[in-house]
Order: C-alpha cells, then structure tokens, then sequence
C-alpha cells in the first residue's frame, strides 16, 4: 500500500475547468460560426463573447494543468515534498507532547511530522470541503497507514473557531491552509492558532502571506514578540527555498512565508 497525497490542484477542478472551455468553444462554433443564426448583430454579439470566453477559460485551463504538474508527488521537481519537508522541519515536539495541523487535507503535513517526532502524537484537522473533494479523513488515515505511521489522528474542525483550550499543544503548523479562507483579517485567524499553542511551544505557518491577503505582516510579527512570544521569524519562502521567485510569480505563490518561532 502506498500513500496518496493526492494534488494541491485537484484534477477535478482541471478537469472542469476544460469542461468549460470545451462548452464554450461548442457555444462560440454553434451561435458564432454555424447557420443557426443568421447574420447579423446578434450573432456577432455572441460569436465575440463565446470566442472571449474560449480563449479565457482555455488559458485558466492550461495554468491550472500546469499547477497539478508541478504540485505532482510523482514530478521530478517535487515541489509539494519539499514544501512539506521543510515546514516539517520546523516542528519540534517533547517526547509524550501533542502537536497540531491545522488544514491537514491529505495528511501529508501531519504525517510528515509525526515522523519527526515519533514520541509525540500528532493532530490534523480539516473541514474537508467540497472543493477537495478528494481530501477526507479516510484518506488520511490511510495515508498514515501507508506510512507505517501510529502517532497521528485527525478530525473535522474549523480554523477559525478551534475546538482546542488555550495551551493545548507543543506545536502548530500548517501548509497553504488560510488564504483559502474568505476573510478580512487573517492574522486573527493565525491568533487563534496560536492561541492553542503552550508557552515554550514551537510554530511554523506556511502561507501566501502578501500584503493583500495578510497585510503587514512585519508589524505582526512585532506585536507577536510585545506579547511575549520568546521568537518570532518570517522566512521568505521564493527565492530558492521551496521555489524560484519567478515560479512563485506565474503559480500566483508570490509572498509564500513560514511564520516561525516559540511562544
């Protein structure tokens, strides 16, 4: 039995994606190009708009198949291993402690971790959304399974509201996890994170952490440290880290970080 991380671009977003544009160019051919109208405003009207919505829908298609290969496990760049490995890195855990992965998917992260610290156990979390579809807590379990991995558990949680009390863990991580999630105020999202997190415990937060979806992040590190945070580090993650600068500006990862230190 081998692990299945499955892909950070799902291939049904891929796949419907192409489903789109291939109606599209249906739609361009049979009211833009077929006698089924007859000649006139409305017909150009339609064969512009379907032609537009074509061109657009093939391109997004394109990236995004791009995307899925360079997210590939399988790839010979394994950009997403290396992703995972070195946030692992960063997560260090007492023997007998518990750390925590907030948006596990798959389970890569947690797992990667758990093997890390094999004395600790690890806690993924994922609200297993229908837009990863194929991430679910089976997958996960089977994943650690695949793994030879004991020291794991995962379950069905909410990032921004964490059923854990303050304190609770030795570490806390997560991958890629809350730029997905629609809100105005992220850090908030990262404190209540944290806030689960024991003094003396480490963390690393691996994320798009641009001005636009985090904003200034710098000043938040700063107001982590007046809080008494022991370290507090952001670690530029696009200039050779996981990834070139120019891949990180044509995959839309420009301003990936870890946010790293102890509480």
């Amino acid at each position: 039995m081998k692990a299945d991380y499955k892909n950070w671009m799902p291939k049904g977003m891929v796949l419907g994606m192409l489903g789109g544009a291939i109606a599209a160019l249906i739609l361009y051919i049979v009211f833009g190009i077929s006698p089924v109208l007859k000649a006139g405003t409305l017909k150009t009207v339609l064969g512009v708009v379907f032609l537009i919505l074509t061109v657009f829908l093939a391109c997004v298609t394109i990236w995004m198949f791009l995307m899925y290969r360079a997210f590939s496990y399988n790839d010979k760049r394994q950009m997403s291993l290396r992703i995972i490995s070195g946030v692992a890195s960063y997560v260090t855990i007492p023997d007998g402690g518990k750390g925590l992965d907030v948006g596990c998917g798959s389970g890569a992260l947690t797992i990667a971790c758990a093997q890390r610290n094999p004395n600790a156990t690890m806690i993924g979390i994922d609200r297993w959304g229908k837009e990863y579809a194929s991430f679910s807590k089976t997958l996960c379990e089977n994943n650690s399974k695949a793994e030879g991995v004991s020291n794991t558990s995962f379950e069905q949680g909410d990032a921004c509201k964490l059923s854990f009390a303050d304190e609770t863990f030795d570490a806390v991580t997560s991958n890629y996890v809350y730029h997905n999630i629609p809100s105005s105020d992220r850090q908030a999202i990262l404190l209540e994170t944290l806030r689960t997190l024991k003094k003396g415990g480490s963390f690393a937060i691996h994320d798009i952490m641009s001005h636009a979806k985090y904003g200034d992040m710098n000043a938040f590190a700063e107001k982590l440290k007046a809080m008494g945070y022991a370290e507090v580090r952001l670690v530029d993650t696009t200039k050779g880290m996981f990834m070139t600068s120019f891949e990180a500006s044509w995959m839309g990862l420009s301003g990936s970080t870890i946010l790293v230190g102890r509480k």
